[in-house]
C-alpha cells in the first residue's frame, strides 16, 4: 500500500506558494505520492461576503470531490490531507465524510473558523495573529484547535498567507513551520 498527499489551495493561494509549494515537497520526500485539486471559477470579492465564501466553499468542493472521484483512497494506507484557507474546509469535510477516514491526516494552514465544523482526525494547524479572514487578534482558531486537541502554531502579527512585513522574520517563520510540518507528516 502507498501513500498520497492531497492539496487543497486556497482561493488566491495556489499550490506553487510557498506554505503548499514546500509542504508539498515535504510530502514528496518523504515518499507520498502528490494529487492537487485546482480549482476555478470562485466569485469575485469574497472576503467578508458570507453568500459568496459559500459558493466558494461549493465550488472547491465539487471540483475536488471530482478529482477524487478518480482516486481509489482505499488503497493507500497513508493519506495526507494539506490544506491552506477555503481548502481546509474542503479537506475537513472530505475527511469527515470518507470511508477512510481513521487514515486521513491533515495539515491545515490558515484555517478558518468552519473548518472545524466537521470532525476529523489527526491535525496539525498554522494561523497569523493578523489573520483578517479569522478576525485578526480576535481569532478564535488557536482556542478552537486547543479545544479540540489539534496543535496549532501561532505566528504573531501573520496575515492570511502567514507573512509579515518584515522577509527575514518571515523566512524564518516558513522555515519554522516546513520543520514542524516535516515532523507531522514524518511521524507515521
Amino acid at each position: 500500500m502507498g501513500k498520497i498527499a492531497v492539496i487543497f489551495p486556497g482561493i488566491g493561494y495556489t499550490a506553487d506558494r510557498p506554505l503548499l509549494h514546500y509542504a508539498r515537497r515535504i510530502a514528496q520526500d518523504h515518499g507520498y505520492e502528490i494529487l492537487i485539486s485546482a480549482y476555478s471559477g470562485f466569485p469575485e470579492k469574497v472576503k467578508g461576503d458570507r453568500t459568496r465564501m459559500e459558493r466558494s466553499f461549493y465550488i472547491a468542493l465539487e471540483q475536488s470531490e471530482d478529482l477524487l472521484s478518480k482516486v481509489d483512497l482505499s488503497g493507500y494506507d497513508d493519506i495526507l490531507f494539506i490544506g491552506k484557507s477555503i481548502g481546509t474546509i474542503v479537506a475537513a469535510k472530505i475527511a469527515a465524510e470518507s470511508p477512510q477516514k481513521d487514515r486521513i491526516r491533515l495539515v491545515l494552514f490558515t484555517p478558518l473558523e468552519d473548518t472545524f465544523s466537521f470532525s476529523f482526525g489527526n491535525a496539525i494547524a498554522f494561523t497569523g495573529g493578523a489573520d483578517p479572514w479569522v478576525g485578526g487578534e480576535k481569532s478564535r482558531i488557536f482556542g478552537i484547535c486547543e479545544e479540540k486537541g489539534i496543535p496549532c502554531t501561532l505566528i504573531p502579527e501573520a496575515n492570511h498567507s502567514l507573512e509579515t512585513k518584515d522577509t527575514d522574520y518571515d523566512i524564518k517563520c516558513l522555515y519554522r513551520i516546513m520543520k514542524e510540518t516535516e515532523s507531522f507528516i514524518g511521524s507515521k
